[in-house]
């Protein structure tokens, strides 16, 4: 026989038309596959026989197409479980207290100071932090001296060069370094605190909400304290 009656090789495997609608969408499973192939096989014309590579291209086909779907499968379970991780260790966060690099500070009520951190690329002869108001104005300045290369904290008490108790809100911090003959500015670091957390839309991104400071991306913390 030239053709073959898809009927009659499903009649012939013992199925019924009404259990093919039962798989959804028509699909037909990898083991009623093989036996369906097996079928034809036996029942080609013997003068015109499948050839081999057409056999296993059918096989190689349904084959790939099932790993694919699998495999889509496999990767969907994974980003799920990634991002239910990642969203359980940022609430971990809440309270915690970050490094970022941020040229302005919060000071908190109730007599709180801030620091931070300064990341020298090569030793200073000299180094000063200096605290400046939302004016402008120098509030405070404090020497750290000689200092090697390396992560460099700080810390200010939230007084003033005079003594006075300085109010909550934001202040400016400068950091500079007197490297050979020259005072070059460094980049800061602010320690915060994370009030929140959010994740974006797609799962992919954390967004910490810092205490006085607003947003930032979790991608760009420096160190959890």
């Amino acid at each position: 026989m030239s053709s073959i009656d898809n009927s009659k090789l499903w009649t012939e495997l013992g199925l019924k038309p009404t259990e093919e609608k039962k798989k959804p969408n028509d699909e037909v499973g990898q083991e009623q596959f093989l036996e369906l192939m097996l079928a034809q096989m036996q029942n080609q014309d013997p003068l015109k026989p499948m050839e081999n590579g057409q056999f296993l291209t059918q096989i190689a086909q349904f084959s790939s197409a099932k790993g694919i779907s699998d495999m889509a499968d496999s990767f969907s379970q994974l980003s799920n479980s990634l991002t239910s991780n990642q969203a359980l260790q940022a609430s971990s966060l809440i309270g915690r207290t970050v490094l970022a690099p941020s040229g302005t500070g919060f000071l908190e009520p109730g007599g709180g100071g801030l620091g931070g951190s300064v990341d020298l690329q090569t030793s200073a002869q000299d180094m000063n932090i200096t605290i400046y108001d939302q004016s402008g104005s120098v509030v405070k300045t404090i020497p750290m001296g000689q200092q090697p290369s390396g992560t460099v904290y700080f810390s200010w008490d939230g007084v003033d060069d005079g003594g006075n108790q300085m109010p909550p809100g934001l202040y400016d911090v400068v950091a500079e370094a007197k490297i050979g003959d020259k005072n070059q500015a460094q980049e800061v670091m602010i320690a915060s605190r994370v009030e929140s957390v959010t994740m974006d839309k797609s799962g992919q991104g954390v967004t910490l909400n810092l205490s006085g400071l607003g947003s930032i991306s979790f991608n760009n913390v420096r160190e959890i304290m």
